[in-house]
């Protein structure tokens, strides 16, 4: 392994292959699980839902990257190493995306390809992005650094804002923001409204890079 990498990860913790492997499945199934609920809740009228669920528009929220992002980060740091993460993380898009697709193929009538080619490229990618998010748990600068680019990202998702404007995109989006602070905080308060203040910083950053908003 790089010796950067030696220096900004976490411990690793020793668990038998036995439980990795049925954390694995369970976080597969969990992906499963979610696939059907937002297909399930896309396809269906929002005067048939219960009312709070229409009301917060749980349905337009699944549709959107907040929510999956946040689950991605919460499973990456809380796998017991860098490889588990992104084995995990990879498993649990890949039952998501192919429990919602064959949803929609079989039982809905339609298959949106555009739409899943987007989603089967960030699977692809999503190995990766779990490999270094899992490094953001360490206690050097490059791990505060890496947590702030995810709050920056957060903050981007829930966040719509301008030279003359600032707005919040729904009350969902900020409880994923709050979430991911709470899962992504330093060791210390100070360390982390630093890393706060950074991926603020950040932010601001990226949509000056790409100003248009990940919905």
């Amino acid at each position: 392994m790089p010796n950067f990498l030696n220096n900004i990860r976490p411990m690793e913790r020793k668990i038998p292959m036995k439980r990795k492997v049925a954390d694995t499945i369970i976080i597969m199934l969990f992906g499963i699980l979610l696939g059907i609920i937002s297909k399930y809740l896309d396809c269906t009228a929002s005067n048939e839902l219960p009312f709070i669920i229409a009301y917060l528009d749980v349905r337009n929220f699944f549709g959107r990257f907040a929510i999956w992002i946040f689950l991605a980060v919460c499973i990456s740091i809380y796998s017991i190493s860098a490889i588990r993460a992104s084995i995990n993380v990879f498993l649990f898009f890949t039952g998501m995306i192919a429990s919602y697709y064959l949803y929609s193929n079989f039982v809905a009538g339609f298959f949106p390809r555009s739409y899943a080619m987007i989603w089967i490229g960030f699977t692809i990618i999503s190995p990766l992005l779990a490999f270094i998010c899992w490094y953001s748990k360490g206690r050097t600068k490059m791990s505060l650094i890496l947590s702030a680019g995810m709050i920056g990202v957060l903050f981007n998702m829930t966040f719509v804002y301008g030279w003359i404007y600032f707005d919040m995109r729904s009350i969902l989006e900020l409880l994923v923001f709050i979430g991911g602070i709470a899962v992504l905080r330093r060791a210390t308060p100070k360390a982390t409204m630093a890393m706060i203040a950074l991926g603020v910083v950040f932010a601001f950053v990226i949509h000056c890079i790409f100003p248009f908003y990940f919905a």
